[in-house]
Parts: structure tokens; sequence; C-alpha cells
């Protein structure tokens, strides 16, 4: 038998596996211009428990790191502004994977106009504060 939660776990897990493909910075090589993407596995992550969630938001940081540096990359030139770089692919990875405890503590590091300028959908309960 399968629960609400059962399935709203199994949703979220491909809705994570979705949105960490869409990290992506756009990066160029001699004249042409390519995405570097980083898939972000949620793989022994349990996203209906905190300690899940913030483990999926650490994964999220360092791929946004990783795309926004060197990402993995040869004879790429860096992006102009790493630091906006970085906080468009975490800003985009948090939207797309829409789930309110990952917003949450994504809004522990940022500011609620932060996530509104990134359109991250932000549960009313912590909009209210």
């Amino acid at each position: 038998m399968y629960s609400k939660a059962d399935v709203m776990s199994a949703w979220t897990l491909g809705a994570a596996l979705v949105a960490c493909t869409l990290f992506a910075g756009n990066v160029a090589a001699k004249d042409q211009e390519f995405t570097v993407a980083y898939q972000v596995s949620t793989e022994g992550l349990d996203l209906s428990q905190p300690v899940g969630v913030q483990a999926l938001y650490s994964r999220l940081k360092l791929a946004a790191q990783v795309v926004c540096t060197h990402g993995m990359r040869v004879d790429l030139q860096p992006v102009a502004d790493e630091s906006a770089c970085y906080e468009k692919a975490l800003g985009d990875a948090i939207r797309s994977v829409n789930l309110p405890r990952l917003t949450q503590v994504y809004l522990a590091t940022h500011t609620l106009q932060q996530a509104m300028a990134r359109r991250i959908e932000v549960p009313v309960q912590v909009a209210a504060k």
C-alpha cells in the first residue's frame, strides 16, 4: 500500500534528479559557446527528513561551484562573474526542485527578495514570517 508520503517522496526524488541536471553555465571556448551541466544524485537521501534535505542542498551548492568555476572542462574560458553564475545555478536548481523544505534551507542563507528574484516558490508560512 502506498501512502501519500511515499508518492510525494518518489515524485520529489524524480523532480530533484531532473532539476539537478539543469545546473548549467554558458562558457566560451575559442569563440564558441558551450553549456556545462553537472548532474547531482539524490541517491541515499531521504528527502522527507531534514538531514536528507540538508545533504541535497550541500550537493547542489557543490555542483553550482563546480559548474561556475572549473566545471571539469578543458580549454574553456572561465565565466565572467563566478559569484553571479553560482547564485543563478543554485537558485535555478532550488526553483526547479520545488521542495518546500529545500527552499527553507536556501532561505537560511538567502533573503526572501533573493528567492523571489530567482522565481523560487516560497511556502506561505515562510513568507509570512
